[in-house]
């Protein structure tokens, strides 16, 4: 069968829209992982990237071919019954945790750029959340469709605009000293790791309603090289900023300072981002959390942001620094088992 390259391209925006979250779409995240290493950090998003292509698309072939609902079912695949139900506890509180990271960046955007509350940012973003989760598979689709694009158009202006700089070819080799270098090393399997464990919650389920192989394949190879690209062009702007590492949303500043006519185009999209990352890890909770206990979807999700109401109240850059290096190192383990796992017809 030919590849449906229009359901690819709506599994590639998925899956760029579900991994460009918060920290990403903010540039806290790629500073945090990259940009703080300099030269070292582009090579790093390099080795991501590969990761992010091939494994991802591995990754959607298997749970389609094994027909999984949820990434439990492919973690007991992947790990059997046993190690797979505690991986499927581990990837639930990761999903919490990230879940909470991002209502804390809706928040930080309406407080950091708009001049509002940080709890009107939160309640927005939750109200906004709960209408799209009703619309399931549709909703979360119509989103991403419209979103990715734009955030992948405003990255490479950003980048046009960064190379004009004066520096900027210096810049981009210069390697600076920090003091937990040995991250650099470790930074695209964590990061890699930690974004694809995540995104599992929202692509099993996708996968197993597409189910035609190659366009599954071809969707997740086009999303694997847009965000290498879109994690290149963010990176090469980044290093440009001074004191980087100081900001909440660094991607906004650059945006301020260097394109003011469309900052608030911009903060809309940055904002977007988020609001996709939040409905598709809520949706892959949501998902499993009912194959547990049959309750309505409204009364699941409305559970599901309490939770990480309480934990995204506090502050995003301390939740950010600390949640995910700590899940990106948890989720190496799933990377190489699923690397490791031969299945027939998945290369």
């Amino acid at each position: 069968m030919k590849t449906n390259w229009s359901a690819a391209f709506q599994i590639a925006a998925v899956y760029v829209g579900t991994v460009v979250g918060a920290g990403f779409a903010t540039g806290k995240e790629i500073v945090e992982f990259f940009s703080r290493f300099g030269f070292i950090g582009l090579l790093s998003i390099l080795m991501s990237g590969y990761i992010f292509i091939f494994l991802g698309s591995k990754l959607m072939r298997i749970a389609a071919r094994i027909q999984a609902t949820s990434y439990q079912e492919l973690n007991e695949y992947l790990f059997g019954r046993f190690i797979g139900s505690l991986i499927n506890i581990i990837m639930l509180v990761m999903l919490l945790g990230v879940c909470a990271v991002m209502l804390s960046g809706a928040g930080a955007v309406f407080e950091e750029q708009i001049g509002l509350s940080k709890y009107t940012g939160i309640f927005v973003t939750i109200a906004l959340s709960i209408v799209v989760m009703i619309l399931g598979t549709k909703g979360l689709f119509a989103v991403n469709t419209f979103v990715v694009p734009m955030m992948i158009a405003f990255s490479f202006l950003l980048l046009f605009i960064s190379m004009k700089l004066p520096n900027f070819t210096e810049q981009i080799l210069y390697i600076p000293f920090a003091e937990d270098g040995w991250k650099s090393v470790a930074a695209p399997f964590s990061y890699a790791a930690l974004n694809l464990s995540l995104a599992q919650a929202v692509l099993v389920p996708i996968a197993s309603e597409i189910k035609h192989d190659q366009t599954i394949k071809w969707g997740g190879i086009l999303g694997g090289v847009a965000l290498t690209l879109i994690l290149i062009s963010s990176h090469l702007t980044l290093v440009m900023l001074p004191q980087l590492e100081t900001y909440a949303i660094p991607m906004a500043v650059i945006m301020k300072t260097s394109a003011s006519s469309l900052f608030w185009i911009y903060v809309f999209i940055i904002y977007g981002e988020i609001f996709t990352s939040v409905i598709g890890n809520v949706y892959g909770i949501e998902r499993q959390v009912r194959k547990y206990i049959p309750i309505p979807t409204t009364i699941t999700v409305c559970f599901i942001f309490i939770i990480c109401f309480f934990i995204s109240l506090i502050n995003y850059g301390t939740l950010l620094a600390y949640l995910y290096p700590l899940f990106g190192y948890i989720s190496v383990i799933f990377i190489v088992l699923l690397w490791m796992k031969p299945f027939k017809g998945v290369n």
